[in-house]
């Protein structure tokens, strides 16, 4: 048997990784700046997260969700204090494309409604109604595109409004920053005047904190630099430094009922650990307050490399958007300078998703490779 040939692969195998530093089959250490689709939050094999995954492989890995799981609720408790949201509930999944399901099937329960409102350049993720609230036609299958879904451009909060006071829809969905679309974002008056308008118009507001959350802004989510409440919270990515888990976080007036929502996975004895692991190096290396200082940083360096037009983002979730297609830069930083970078839908955007660890000397060499490879095209090497 092959493999369904559905990704592009570049020619590298990472076998081993610490921190920032993945290591391929051959030996060579790359700078991890994408940390793998910004899941890698605490640096790889970080050493607590090793050892609490391993004590709870010796104890029990997985029972299903019809009996009690005391991790899950140590789990609750700790994600409650260190986002903000003790007075939420938390529903434990597998991904962050599940997470987003499960958001949208209790905002439809909530609301008895079904259309969906969701942003041009969004990423929600794969599963139906989640792709379905993506704006990419590519991964859309006539099965998705039965979904009631209106796209609207960010930052116009007239057209938002036009919609809801139709009556029919049950949830609006947005990330804070868009992340594979190209790290736009909304305003401070549109996320508060959108926060108003769904209150006004019952309509369940999502905010997908799958990528932009766990401390990757400089905040814990990435809506709090704006002052809004959510009444659904999405999480996954960073949540399990490469463990698969995911979550939604759910406003107190959102009650629940037995059968709502259902995993078999999700929220297991191991998934817990590595959630709880996470958590525990974020609080105790002061992470989210390293995410937002060294952002500063690399925006001050890195708005001065030559052919930047914008650097967008916050914290460690940042885009560096050129005046040319950077796809032969990003196979030059891993093939010749060996770092990862990410792209996005914007062609002119590197993405930067590094570990929540990552600090200045780390800047320092991705700013020197990206001059070094700018000075060799330019000179022709």
């Amino acid at each position: 048997m092959k493999l369904f040939d559905v990704y592009p692969f570049y020619d590298v195998e990472p076998v081993n990784a610490y921190d920032c530093i993945v290591v391929d089959k051959n030996g060579i250490e790359y700078l991890d700046l994408y940390g793998g689709h910004a899941v890698i939050s605490i640096g790889h094999s970080h050493p607590h997260y090793i050892k609490k995954l391993k004590e709870q492989a010796e104890k029990i890995g997985f029972y299903s969700n019809a009996v009690q799981n005391g991790l899950q609720s140590k789990l609750a408790d700790k994600l409650g204090k260190l986002s903000g949201y003790e007075d939420y509930q938390l529903f434990l999944c597998n991904s962050g494309a599940e997470a987003n399901e499960n958001a949208l099937k209790l905002a439809s329960f909530y609301t008895e409604k079904s259309r969906v409102v969701a942003f041009k350049n969004g990423f929600h993720g794969r599963t139906s109604a989640a792709v379905a609230a993506t704006d990419n036609p590519k991964i859309n299958a006539p099965l998705n595109n039965q979904q009631d879904v209106t796209f609207l451009p960010l930052n116009q909060i007239e057209l938002v409004k036009t919609e809801l006071e139709k009556g029919d829809v049950c949830a609006v969905i947005i990330e804070p920053i868009q992340g594979v679309g190209g790290l736009d974002e909304g305003t401070t008056e549109f996320f508060t005047t959108l926060e108003i308008l769904c209150h006004e118009f019952g309509v369940v507001l999502i905010l997908d904190e799958v990528q932009s959350g766990y401390g990757r802004t400089g905040k814990f989510f990435a809506h709090q630099h704006h002052g809004i409440t959510p009444d659904i919270i999405s999480i996954a990515k960073g949540m399990g430094n490469g463990f698969p888990v995911g979550g939604i976080l759910i406003a107190p007036h959102i009650e629940p009922s037995y059968g709502m929502l259902g995993t078999t996975f999700g929220g297991n004895h191991l998934a817990c650990a590595a959630a709880l692991a996470v958590l525990e190096v974020i609080e105790a290396e002061n992470l989210i307050d390293n995410a937002g200082l060294t952002g500063e940083y690399f925006l001050s360096k890195a708005s001065s490399l030559e052919g930047v037009q914008k650097v967008k983002g916050k914290g460690l979730m940042l885009g560096v958007e050129f005046d040319f297609e950077v796809s032969e830069l990003r196979k030059k930083l891993i093939y010749d300078q060996h770092i990862f970078t990410g792209g996005a839908m914007n062609k002119k955007l590197l993405r930067i998703l590094p570990p929540l660890t990552v600090g200045k000397k780390e800047i320092d060499q991705f700013i020197e490779a990206v001059q070094s490879v700018l000075i060799q095209e330019k000179v022709g090497l």
